[in-house]
């Protein structure tokens, strides 16, 4: 049987408010847990050796990435090319422009001519070369709704009108090739989607407005033997004939994702059957300690006796406490990151019971000047009524302080 690995959005460069610098490297930690957790699974494909790579698509948080997160990117996957195992990039939609055309951040592969890389930015069917012989892989990249926004005969429908529209013409076009593929070899379809029956989380508002839910009938076809898909960031399989499967991520984003398991896919293929083995990484926790110390007789005892019973050592930590307006200057901030050296990084963010005395509470950083982002993702961390809307606020601050929007004052 063919043997193939299937990761998915990678995200190189995402979360470096949780991170800081390694002064040895002079890179943010959270970017080397990314590029660890990306080394461990390419280690795999060339261990196994795997016969075939498939990467799901978003590759960074956005299109134009910085150089030395593109060159950690590229360091990582032109091993597959010393071990000539071939692989297919898929354009996701953190790998387009603003504007949902392209594949911007992967292009280059595609441009410079690497052997053995395929670029997925269109629908289209490829046959490979494998040494345990060929397999024909359609590729079907992140789909957007501009291309109809646009059209006259569009302007008076309704969202779920366009939305229809843009299913009817997606299965038109997978049918066509369908229709190429050769009966007797495995097939694989590889896509950055969003499937209906999906167990979704942030993923659904990082693509609000600009993409479109498909339904898994489209995709769980019996033509194909394995659907590797990308987007969502929770492992899962959506179905079992044919299997089709979201990897998920290969490190926690944020706090949305700290329950989550991460890894890659290990799948055996051969026409008309598929196994699937999830691979867990050991990626870096994330640690969320809540702690009501609003009828304490000594709210600052309560918090550190929290702190030393939580598992918090090299984890990224967000303490959260609530607590009176009246208690606020019991509260020994030094004293607090003093216990929380251990973790990797930490926030501290106090819940006020009354609104009253808001102004006062103390600014809670690492002692350091906080960015931006940081400050931003403090601010959402203490709204829960903005807790679904979070992600996509996060996304749109970064897009405007990466295009200098954003004047320093």
């Amino acid at each position: 049987m063919m043997k193939v690995l299937h990761l998915s959005d990678i995200h190189l460069g995402s979360g470096l408010s949780h991170g800081r610098v390694n002064p040895e490297t002079g890179l943010n930690t959270r970017l080397e847990d990314f590029i660890s957790s990306l080394s461990e699974c390419i280690d795999r494909a060339i261990a196994e050796p795997v016969d075939l790579v498939l990467f799901g698509g978003d590759a960074f948080p956005d299109a134009t990435p910085p150089p030395y997160v593109s060159q950690g990117f590229a360091r990582q996957f032109y091993r597959l090319v010393e071990a000539n195992i071939p692989t297919v990039l898929l354009v996701g939609n953190h790998d387009q422009h603003a504007q949902g055309k392209g594949g911007a951040s992967l292009s280059i592969y595609q441009t410079l001519g690497v052997p053995g890389f395929i670029v997925g930015d269109r629908l289209a069917l490829h046959n490979i070369t494998t040494p345990h012989g060929p397999v024909q892989v359609i590729t079907l990249p992140w789909l957007t709704r501009s291309s109809l926004f646009t059209r006259p005969e569009t302007k008076e429908l309704s969202l779920s009108e366009i939305n229809h529209q843009l299913i009817d013409r997606l299965r038109t076009a997978l049918e066509a090739q369908i229709r190429r593929l050769n009966p007797d070899l495995p097939t694989i379809l590889l896509a950055h989607v969003m499937v209906d029956n999906a167990h979704y989380g942030a993923e659904r508002f990082l693509a609000v407005g600009k993409g479109f839910t498909i339904p898994l009938s489209i995709l769980a076809r019996p033509c194909f033997d394995y659907v590797a898909l990308g987007h969502v960031h929770k492992h899962q399989i959506l179905c079992d004939r044919p299997p089709v499967v979201y990897p998920g991520s290969i490190e926690r984003v944020d706090f949305s994702e700290e329950k989550e398991q991460k890894g890659y896919v290990l799948v055996e293929v051969e026409k008309g059957q598929a196994n699937v083995e999830f691979c867990p990484l050991s990626v870096r926790g994330f640690k969320t300690i809540k702690v009501d110390i609003t009828q304490a007789e000594n709210p600052q005892e309560k918090l550190i006796q929290t702190l030393e019973k939580s598992s918090i050592q090299d984890a990224v930590v967000r303490l959260i406490y609530q607590i009176r307006s009246e208690q606020l200057d019991s509260i020994d901030s030094q004293q607090l990151y003093e216990r929380l050296e251990v973790a990797h990084s930490y926030t501290i963010q106090p819940e006020l019971v009354s609104q009253l005395s808001r102004t006062r509470l103390p600014e809670l950083g690492q002692g350091k000047e906080v960015d931006p982002l940081s400050a931003l993702q403090a601010y959402l961390d203490n709204r829960e009524d903005l807790q679904e809307l979070a992600p996509q606020m996060l996304e749109a601050a970064q897009e405007l302080l990466s295009s200098g929007n954003i004047l320093e004052s």
